[in-house]
């Protein structure tokens, strides 16, 4: 039987709650104030602490900085207020292995004791690490946010699942989900992370030259070849390929393709000698594959080879109670990028993210926080400066349910009107390549 401190000020929420919990077989002792539940601590040992954020005499966060500086192996679970979830967010980054939100239901409850309980040590416990987000550098991150969400409860096992193998992984989702940020952590999480790491845009190789591309060249070898090049294939060699938007690529690259991976040898353009390569092929696509398979536009053969293990990116939809979470990660890059120093949303904010349907996924989220930031004079980030269809979503906006295709669409629309069809501006709007863009367009029977 475990025993749970917990601490909490309304005399009556203790007590049903300390009854539910001895109906499930824990052992609960109750406390509170702050100056009673450190001397609970100091004199008895617990298996978990449930507290408040707020306590007559101080707050949730000083007693966990004082049960970690006695024991970092005990897991503390906060309680709080809706409105107070940023504050909580910032407590799991000292520490805190997780937090639930005012009202809760007894299931919730159970599901957070059982993953507190099964994970002791504090390796395991939702640490604000560096979320699966799409990058705006080649500098990635090197870790997954362990989510309270199940869908990124599922990412993530899936990722440490297949990570130390050598399997070929295809990893889909929607625009915006961040799957080059997976891809780079199973790299990171692998016995190659000491080795290179090379992401690929098939939507932006013109197919002449895919072949130069994928497996180099030597000088001299067809025209503009004025000096020898190391394809992606080589230099990649004991490291991960990481090929993106492995859709675009033409049926002649396909077979191409196809051919090294057979083979784990390539030849450049203009040598007659063949180098062995040794990569880890990861890839990631936001169209459905199999589909073109069936249509004839994929060959099924190499589908195949790239798919020994999928991977679906859930959309922020699907992984919404992360959403501030990455929220409050996207404030602090901002604040660092921009040289400002905002604390947190207003409820209203906050209330906007958690309604919002966010069809640009993470990337829109991050856009977002960091054009507010510039934005805002103040400590918070007030509504005012939020876009306007988040802040003021039309009637129909806010009850019309979209489709994926339908989300993509919108937004390529969207982007083009914005930049007065500026193709190639749309493109870097919408962080797609012009290839990708253009075939999107003809996807959608845009002009």
């Amino acid at each position: 039987m475990s025993t749970i401190l917990l601490v909490e000020d309304d005399v009556s929420f203790s007590e049903m709650l300390k009854r539910f919990l001895e109906r499930h077989h824990h052992a609960v002792i109750l406390s509170y104030t702050l100056e009673d539940a450190k001397l609970k601590v100091k004199e008895s040992t617990f298996d978990l602490v449930f507290a408040d954020l707020r306590l007559p005499d101080g707050d949730g966060i000083s007693l966990l900085n004082h049960i970690k500086a006695k024991d970092a192996s005990i897991p503390v679970v906060l309680m709080t207020g809706y409105a107070e979830v940023s504050t909580a967010v910032k407590a799991m980054k000292e520490g805190a292995f997780d937090y639930i939100s005012k009202p809760f239901n007894p299931e919730e409850v159970l599901q957070v004791v059982k993953n507190a309980l099964q994970k002791p040590s504090t390796e395991d416990k939702p640490t604000i690490q560096t979320p699966l987000v799409p990058s705006e550098s080649s500098k990635l991150p090197t870790n997954l946010v362990k989510g309270i969400s199940g869908a990124s409860k599922v990412l993530y096992d899936h990722v440490n699942l297949v990570a130390p193998t050598d399997m070929s992984v295809l990893i889909s989702g929607e625009s915006g989900t961040g799957k080059e940020v997976v891809a780079k952590a199973i790299h990171l999480s692998s016995s190659r992370k000491q080795q290179p790491f090379i992401a690929v845009d098939c939507g932006a190789i013109p197919k002449e030259i895919a072949a130069s591309e994928f497996f180099g060249h030597k000088k001299g070898s067809f025209t503009g070849a004025i000096n020898d090049k190391k394809g992606h294939f080589e230099a990649a060699n004991h490291g991960t390929l990481f090929l993106d938007e492995v859709g675009n690529l033409t049926y002649e690259n396909q077979i191409q393709l196809l051919r090294a991976l057979q083979e784990r040898r390539i030849k450049p353009i203009g040598s007659n000698e063949e180098i062995e390569v040794d990569i880890r092929l990861l890839t990631a696509t936001n169209e459905d594959l199999l589909n073109a398979v069936e249509q004839g536009d994929f060959r099924e053969d190499l589908y195949h080879r790239l798919n020994e293990f999928s991977i679906k990116v859930p959309s922020l939809q699907e992984r919404r109670d992360d959403l501030i979470l990455y929220a409050e990660f996207f404030l602090d890059n901002a604040n660092q990028q921009l040289n400002k120093s905002i604390i947190g949303f207003s409820p209203e904010v906050l209330k906007i993210f958690q309604t919002y349907s966010w069809p640009g996924n993470l990337r829109e989220l991050s856009n977002v926080i960091k054009r507010a930031t510039l934005l805002t004079n103040g400590e918070l980030i007030q509504k005012e400066v939020l876009p306007q269809e988040l802040s003021a979503p039309s009637k129909e906006a806010m009850t019309r349910s979209f489709s994926t295709k339908d989300n993509e669409k919108e937004l390529i629309v969207k982007a083009l009107q914005e930049v007065n069809n500026n193709k190639t501006k749309a493109a870097q709007l919408l962080n797609f390549s012009r290839k990708t863009l253009y075939n999107k367009l003809k996807e959608y029977n845009l002009d």
